[in-house]
Order: structure tokens, then C-alpha cells, then sequence
């Protein structure tokens, strides 16, 4: 009697190992590189907002979707990238005055924490590491979609992703008095983003 007891119980914790819920685990997403846009619009004499953005964006994250969970992330800017659309104007912005390219030619995004506040929507919060001086930031971001891409079938994960700096804030004060230049600059992110194998 005792045995058959025993035997019950085992069966009952092995069918319940069994049927334990596996806790997922963070998966890896590599940015597609045709399909991110790093944008961002600043203030000119307070008549309009220049509208630019970077061409050269590279990065990933991991990600786990059961428990909406960054594990971590980080995305690569070419500073030379920049693109508004006027040779002139991209050539100052890449000098001294602005970005300093040549001295730092990369702007790095690195992805700490994600704080779910509704259905597919978010704080993203990080650091921004730009002409050597590195603050956090904070990006609204919105996960879009999830599936199977229409085009090639890839696993992918696309999010929109907004928030803005001070650029003042990196060292960047050329052409701050009148706000002949902006100090806030706001930012416009788009991506997808390809899940790979660990």
C-alpha cells in the first residue's frame, strides 16, 4: 500500500515536470540595416525645424516577448552619415562645430531597461554616448508588430521609438544664443529587427 502510494505521488510530480509552463528566454534581434531610420529634427532660427537623419545604423538587442524584458541592447551611429539634404550644411554639421566626426566617429546608444506601460508600448532608457560625453535617456517606444516578414519569411520585430535630447548637454553649444540653432533635438527612430540564433 505504502509503494503504491509512493508510485502515485512520483507520476504525479514527473506528469508535473511535464507540463510545467518553460520560461522562454531572452531572444537575440539584429537590426536590419535597409530597414532602421535614425532621424532626428532641430530648430533654425525659430522659422522651421531641419529634418535630417543618419544613414549608417547597426545594433541589436535581446529581447525576451513573454515577460517583456530587455536584456540588453546597443546600436552604432556613423557620425559622418548624417544626411539633410544640403552638401554644405551636412559638411558643418560633421565638423567641429556639431558632431566632430573626425574625433568621434561614432554615437552609441546602450539599451539598460524597459518599463512596459501598455499593450506593445514602452520606456526604453539607456545611455547616449556622443562627442565622449555619455547621459541617459529615455524613448518612448512602441512594438508594432511581430511575425513571420512577407518578404523573405524572416522572423522580425518592428518598434517606433521617439523621445529628444539637448545637445547642449554633450558639449554641443555652437549657435545656441537666439536659437539661431536649436538646443532641443527631437528624435525619430523606425526599425526592424531580425531575430537570429544564439
Amino acid at each position: 500500500m505504502v509503494h503504491n502510494a509512493m508510485r502515485a505521488v512520483a507520476l504525479l510530480l514527473a506528469l508535473g515536470l511535464m507540463t510545467a509552463p518553460v520560461q522562454a528566454e531572452p531572444e537575440r534581434f539584429r537590426l536590419d540595416e535597409s530597414h532602421v531610420s535614425v532621424g532626428f529634427l532641430i530648430g533654425h532660427a525659430r522659422f522651421a525645424d531641419v529634418l535630417g537623419q543618419f544613414t549608417d545604423v547597426s545594433g541589436g538587442f535581446r529581447y525576451d516577448a513573454e515577460t517583456r524584458t530587455l536584456e540588453s541592447g546597443r546600436v552604432e551611429v556613423a557620425a559622418d552619415s548624417v544626411f539633410t539634404g544640403h552638401d554644405e550644411r551636412d559638411g558643418h554639421v560633421r565638423d567641429g562645430d556639431f558632431l566632430a566626426a573626425d574625433a568621434h566617429p561614432t554615437i552609441v546608444f546602450e539599451a539598460n531597461g524597459y518599463e512596459p506601460t501598455g499593450e506593445g508600448e514602452g520606456i526604453l532608457r539607456g545611455e547616449l554616448t556622443m562627442l565622449g560625453v555619455t547621459r541617459p535617456i529615455e524613448l518612448d517606444l512602441t512594438l508594432n508588430r511581430r511575425g513571420e516578414h512577407p518578404i523573405g519569411g524572416a522572423d522580425t520585430l518592428g518598434g517606433s521609438a521617439r523621445g529628444a535630447i539637448r545637445r547642449s548637454e554633450f558639449g554641443m553649444d555652437y549657435a545656441l544664443e537666439n536659437e539661431l540653432v536649436g538646443d532641443r533635438v527631437e528624435l525619430i527612430i523606425e526599425f526592424e529587427a531580425i531575430r537570429e540564433d544564439d
